[in-house]
């Protein structure tokens, strides 16, 4: 609340947030329309997203062994981005899986939709060493814009937006160092 409360020029307390059509939180109407916002958290770290006049999505995930994680793709994504999961050395398959996973939540969150949009209704293909969002179900693709974001070695995190280009700022809020 605080930091949208910067955003908006107001007293954190007045800042309302609603549920959006598909329980993705929104400003209330009363707030300034074109400030989007998202966040994500894993363990103690956490990302907030914030854009005038687009709805960006954002997800954080910790490194960590993920022993079902070819299981899990072959199940809920997309069969070439299970495949591709599936060339992959052993040694690299958790962070190739987390990567499809961050990218998949943070377009899924612009969206304001969830889990339940469908995994496979969206598909990336890896394109000069980034993936790429190839197929998105009811939209056009290559309207969308997909960042990793430099987090640190232990996590991976992706922005997603719908629309053009845009300057990318991060900083720190707060910090245990």
């Amino acid at each position: 609340h605080r930091v949208l409360a910067a955003y908006l020029g107001t007293d954190p307390e007045r800042v309302t947030l609603t549920a959006g059509e598909h329980g993705r939180p929104v400003l209330a109407a009363t707030h300034d329309p074109s400030l989007g916002f998202n966040w994500s958290h894993s363990g103690d770290e956490a990302l907030i997203a914030i854009a005038r006049g687009i709805a960006p999505g954002i997800d954080i995930e910790r490194l960590r062994p993920r022993p079902r994680s070819l299981e899990i793709a072959q199940r809920y994504f997309s069969a070439e981005e299970a495949a591709a999961l599936a060339a992959l050395p052993v040694a690299d398959r958790d962070a190739g899986f987390l990567e499809l996973w961050t990218a998949k939540e943070a377009v899924l969150k612009a969206l304001g939709r969830g889990l339940a949009f469908g995994l496979d209704r969206l598909n990336f293909a890896r394109v000069a060493d980034q993936l790429v969002l190839q197929r998105l179900a009811g939209d056009d693709a290559r309207a969308w814009q997909l960042h990793r974001l430099p987090v640190g070695p232990e996590l991976l995190a992706a922005l997603a937006w719908r629309g053009g280009s845009r300057r990318l700022r991060m900083g720190t809020l707060a910090s245990d160092a």
